[in-house]
């Protein structure tokens, strides 16, 4: 791969080397000294996996073409790789071939867990995505079999289109891609060979970048580095729910741990016109989804859409006002304690939702009942950050009714 790679014009990988790491497994090591923003990393737009360049592809770009409505980004992503992987001694993919078997051979996201592993984490809203998920995925294979591979048999033998190869592809794409926006309503996700190998670390800061005027990936360093140091980047504010599902790991104590709590109200609600137009003005949506986290248990929006939710006729008008004037306060003692009480009792029944107490599993951890590394400790993970916020928002809502009804 790296021969490949020289050739096509990246710069840094002599300065690079791939080492397996303790606590993060396979990931990047630094040769030399870097400091901080110095570029360690450029892999060049020929070498980048895109959607533009699977259409671009002689063999595999008519059959997207053909295809309507067209293939989701991730499906198109996922096919090419599957695509190059099976041309076998064709030398026109022999290049891009180096950078596939370098993938690695089987993922630990959460849909590949035992249903048993997965119940550790019941309640929490990485169990219910990762259920939804793997019935999403089956049915996309579905559409795709009809849709792509029983027209095109002798480009897509199913013995190298089966489920499990394209389960392990949308993966690689999931865990190794990386996304970038270009401008308002334009964004592009590639996976760059040789950069799919850089960690994440969540003290990190954002240093990997796409030039849309040539098309490379550059990757600088966030911090300074010594020889033999490992070299991460920033996937973002991602907490372990994300992690897990579309990376396979997670992180213990993750900062970035969060509950995204739902909130809706019925198109029959009293007022509910009324009430729609306010939350639109106060930037909600009729369907928010608001993360909840340690630092933040209880977001003032959450309350913001609570307080229109649970409004009568006569506090249209202070609402209102409250809107124009972005002086977001409660509308009266008995409408926030209305609200808050709400909190705390739903909040009590996401809790009571989970089939492990944070209780329990903590006691669980600590007596080793899951082996550190294993899925089933990952999924205990999930459980326990998820739990602990939803604890921290109720003791929120709590000491807020508190202090309305002394």
């Amino acid at each position: 791969m790296d021969a490949w790679l020289n050739k096509s014009g990246a710069v840094g990988l002599g300065d690079l080397d791939l080492a397996d790491f303790p606590e993060t497994g396979r990931g990047v090591k630094a040769q030399r000294p870097f400091k901080e923003d110095e570029r360690i990393l450029t892999i060049p737009a020929n070498c980048l996996w895109t959607v533009k360049g699977a259409y671009a592809d002689p063999l595999f770009g008519p059959v997207l073409q053909s295809v309507q409505p067209p293939l989701s980004v991730e499906d198109t992503l996922a096919l090419y790789i599957l695509f190059v992987r099976s041309r076998g001694e064709d030398p026109a993919y022999a290049e891009r071939q180096t950078h596939v078997a370098m993938l690695p051979s089987e993922y630990t996201l959460s849909m590949y867990f035992t249903d048993e592993e997965l119940r550790v984490c019941a309640g929490s809203s990485l169990y219910t995505l990762t259920t939804h998920l793997r019935g999403r995925v089956g049915d996309d294979y579905k559409k795709l079999l009809t849709g792509v591979f029983m027209r095109h048999r002798d480009l897509f033998p199913l013995d190298k289109f089966s489920f499990q190869h394209y389960k392990w592809a949308l993966s690689s794409i999931w865990s190794r891609g990386m996304d970038f926006t270009i401008s308002e309503g334009n964004s592009v996700r590639l996976m760059a060979p040789f950069a799919d190998m850089l960690n994440h670390a969540s003290d990190a800061k954002q240093c990997h970048a796409y030039d849309p005027s040539t098309g490379s990936l550059t990757v600088l360093a966030c911090r300074d580095y010594e020889v033999g140091d490992q070299v991460f980047i920033y996937y973002g504010n991602v907490s372990n729910s994300r992690l897990l599902r579309l990376y396979g790991f997670v992180l213990p104590d993750n900062p970035n741990d969060n509950y995204e709590l739902v909130l809706q109200t019925s198109s029959m609600a009293p007022l509910y016109e009324q009430k729609q137009r306010l939350w639109k003005l106060a930037g909600l949506d009729e369907i928010s989804t608001i993360p909840l986290s340690l630092q933040n248990p209880l977001p003032d929006s959450v309350l913001r859409y609570l307080r229109i939710q649970r409004l009568d006729a006569s506090d249209l008008g202070t609402m209102t006002m409250q809107i124009a004037t972005e002086s977001y306060t409660k509308i009266s003692d008995e409408n926030e304690s209305q609200i808050l009480l709400f909190l705390s009792q739903s909040i009590e029944a996401l809790l009571e939702g989970f089939e492990i107490s944070l209780e329990k599993l903590e006691t669980q951890l600590a007596e080793g009942l899951y082996a550190p590394g294993s899925n089933a400790w990952a999924a205990a993970q999930v459980s326990l950050g998820e739990q602990r916020v939803l604890k921290a928002a109720k003791a929120k809502a709590d000491a807020l009714l508190a202090s309305i009804t002394d």
